[in-house]
């Protein structure tokens, strides 16, 4: 195995930074995507992700054990294959395993005997070895488990946690036979420090649904109270900090506008949706939901309120959304609740602006395309006194919030990020 050749396929948020660790960890690696400009941009030793340098991606085609490529035929020339294509909720909120079953069938003819495949992207459980098995053994005439091996291994990337590291990060692993397992964990081995097995494919995947589905329903609980305690004048973000000195029993987590990410908005879904197969409702995931997806309407009524407080309305007013992305010092926009905020508030005829110093483009994208190509505004005092609303949606550290308190009238506080600042009366609005 030591010049073990392997392709990831997807060279996204999990793709690149997984693809680069294995090249690290001295194998050969070959990156797969169907978009050539991502393609070409590793081949130029360019990373169009912001928490991957360039120098990372240089390192590793320097030593030639990195490259890139758009032909699947490829596949051919591996001993494993790593799949990281997204799998997102269709229009119906439902999910869309396409991405999974188009890239099987663009590998199976290529598959050779021996090879082992992997699924690294988020699911219900019974993708791997019931949809994915099923297209690989149609498109190759070889049969999982005898011929080829196959497995599931969640990913857990980290965007913008500056302490997360691929290598460090324990590696959950199931595999559809014993056999396709142990192959897995030989591979995961070269790479990762600690290995996870789990009995099956469809353990691994009902693992990283617990992980997401655990955020979802607490996210649910803190934004439910935040809610409550509002009502009652009671600062829930106080609470918050006081609870988790309690040395066990209580993880904090905090309340904001919504979720943001691939896997916190779109995971509890996934099981719902399968959960119903079996006759069974999941009534406890929904409800969470429900209330997380119910916070944006939520912020922009506050905003609302604090524009009425100044005897101005929320039609016709200009409002800037700070913080695109969905997480703190990341530019990654996907499913991000500053979306569905811009939107709500342009129902209701607000000029709507954003800035991101980390997005300062809005890129093309399939549920929010009427906003591509719009750019974050200039950070000075007179385009930002221009506003008469401030909606603070992502705590960016890099972000000078005694500047936004100095130059702006009106701030809708989502994140705290205002707390200790000295501000004017009726100036901040928590929501």
């Amino acid at each position: 195995m030591h010049e073990m050749k392997i392709a990831v396929i997807g060279l996204g948020y999990v793709g690149l930074p997984l693809s680069l660790q294995f090249a690290r960890s001295g194998l050969m690696v070959l990156g797969l995507d169907i978009d050539p400009d991502k393609v070409g941009s590793i081949n130029r030793g360019a990373s169009y992700i912001k928490h991957i340098p360039d120098k990372a991606i240089r390192e590793q085609l320097g030593t030639g054990r990195f490259s890139a490529d758009t032909d699947f035929a490829r596949i051919q020339d591996v001993q494993a294959a790593i799949i990281c294509v997204p799998t997102p909720l269709n229009k119906n909120r439902e999910p869309d395993i396409s991405y999974i079953l188009s890239t099987g069938e663009s590998i199976a003819p290529h598959l050779t005997k021996g090879v082992l495949v992997v699924l690294e992207s988020t699911t219900y459980p019974g993708t791997t070895d019931e949809d994915l098995r099923s297209v690989l053994e149609k498109g190759s005439g070889l049969k999982a488990g005898v011929d080829f091996h196959l497995a599931f291994s969640p990913e857990r990337e980290d965007p913008g946690n500056p302490k997360s590291r691929v290598a460090e990060i324990p590696k959950v692993i199931g595999g559809y036979t014993p056999a396709c397992l142990e192959r897995a964990k030989a591979l995961y081995g070269r790479a990762i420090k600690t290995i996870v097995p789990v009995s099956s494919c469809r353990a691994a995947e009902a693992t990283k649904l617990l992980e997401n589905i655990f955020r979802s329903v607490n996210i649910a609980l803190v934004n439910e109270l935040k809610l409550v305690y509002g009502a009652m004048d009671i600062d829930t973000w106080e609470v918050i900090n006081a609870a988790k000195t309690k040395p066990f029993g209580f993880m904090a987590f905090y309340p904001g506008p919504g979720l943001g990410g691939h896997c916190i908005p779109i995971d509890p879904f996934y099981l719902t949706w399968k959960a119903r197969e079996y006759g069974q409702h999941t009534r406890f995931i929904e409800l969470a939901g429900e209330i997380n997806t119910a916070m944006p309407e939520y912020v922009v009524g506050r905003t609302a309120e604090a524009l009425n407080a100044r005897r101005k309305p929320l039609n016709g007013s200009r409002v800037l959304v700070i913080g695109l992305a969905y997480k703190p010092d990341v530019d990654d926009d996907r499913e991000s609740p500053s979306y569905h905020l811009m939107d709500l508030l342009k129902h209701r005829h607000a000029e709507v602006a954003y800035y991101d110093p980390h997005v300062p483009v809005i890129r093309p994208s399939r549920e929010h395309s009427g906003w591509a190509g719009l750019a974050s505004v200039d950070w000075d005092q007179k385009t930002l006194s221009a506003f008469d609303a401030v909606i603070v949606a992502t705590a960016h550290s890099t972000i000078n919030y005694k500047e936004l308190a100095a130059w702006t009238p009106c701030i809708v506080d989502t994140r705290n990020v205002m707390a200790g600042l000295e501000t004017r009366p009726g100036q901040v609005w928590k929501a």
